[in-house]
């Protein structure tokens, strides 16, 4: 693989941050496609992250709630579709030359996917069965193809769009009455995935946040991450090395209704990979995480050199 060659053009002044130098929704093309991905504007702001004790289905792991201020981003407004996947796993490098990015990246630097050895995937569908990984390395090919610097939501990111706005349970309600209304679970989704804009969207416009697939976050899993919190943090963002747990958010329609409120958090486990024969096993795919996605944000303002790469999340071989 070639060595990535990078330039970041510090022009913040001269070109603003979104596609018409302001804050608002935008469709990001893709170059070579009739795809696009629709991004949400999601003003940056103050939450309490976690959820109370009485709260019907609370685990411990949502505790303390606790201050979190998170600065503003633009978040997918579905999940990313298995056609949308494509054309990084058939490396549709075709660079966007309209762009008015920022970041310059070497797209033949970036890791390209191989096949998966049992593909689930379907079209119309949000894509599912990938590693954190993988769905991290579509966002570093986006970047490169873009000139736009996108990653994978934080969990506090996550939880913060999640919410709407608001601080109950779920984005619509303090109880799960309209849970059929806004997303797909165990009780309505006839155990199947289902395509994304087919319920509701929560307050700031965002589709599939409570169930259908679970998605990707950037934290290691830790259940006493909020432990220490109590007085505030900002952009708070927990990795460790080790691969397993990794937060999953969100909910899918393999959950029970209390598993997609707002607070609830998932990790990953090594038995999603158990029927993958290859060794090492694949660092793209997983055979048994059917109901695991992701969705992507670009932050308003793009990290520095330095700290391109921290965000992205980097390969570890499987077991």
């Amino acid at each position: 693989m070639r060595s990535i060659t990078l330039i970041v053009l510090l022009i913040f002044s001269a070109i603003g941050f979104g596609q018409d130098n302001k804050f608002e929704p935008y469709a990001e093309p893709l170059a070579g496609s009739d795809l696009s991905i629709k991004m949400i504007p999601i003003k940056g702001g103050t939450f309490q992250m976690g959820s109370p004790k009485r709260e019907k289905g609370r685990l411990q792991d949502e505790g303390p709630v606790h201050e979190v201020i998170v600065d503003g981003f633009w978040m997918a407004e579905v999940e990313i579709s298995w056609e949308v996947y494509e054309l990084f796993l058939n490396r549709n490098d075709v660079i966007n030359t309209e762009s008015n990015g920022q970041i310059e990246l070497d797209i033949d630097g970036v890791s390209g996917a191989t096949p998966p050895y049992v593909n689930y995937n379907k079209p119309g569908l949000p894509m599912i069965n990938v590693t954190q990984y993988a769905a991290s390395q579509f966002c570093k090919w986006l970047t490169a193809k873009t000139g736009r610097y996108y990653r994978l939501p934080s969990e506090a990111e996550w939880e913060y769009a999640c919410r709407g706005g608001e601080t109950t349970a779920y984005s619509f309600g303090r109880n799960a009455r309209k849970i059929d209304d806004y997303g797909w679970y165990k009780g309505n989704s006839e155990g199947k995935l289902h395509p994304s804009k087919k319920k509701k969207p929560n307050p700031f416009g965002l589709y599939d946040m409570h169930g259908n697939a679970a998605e990707w976050v950037l934290d290691s899993y830790d259940s006493g991450a909020y432990i220490g919190r109590e007085k505030g943090v900002h952009n708070p963002v927990k990795k460790k090395r080790a691969l397993y747990p990794r937060v999953i958010r969100g909910g899918s329609f393999k959950d029970s209704e209390d598993r997609l409120r707002s607070a609830a958090r998932g990790s990953s486990i090594p038995q999603w990979k158990q029927r993958d024969p290859q060794i090492p096993k694949s660092l793209w795919w997983h055979t048994d995480a059917t109901h695991v996605g992701f969705r992507i944000v670009r932050p308003m303002e793009n990290p520095n050199e330095d700290s391109l790469h921290k965000l992205w999340v980097r390969p570890k071989k499987e077991y």
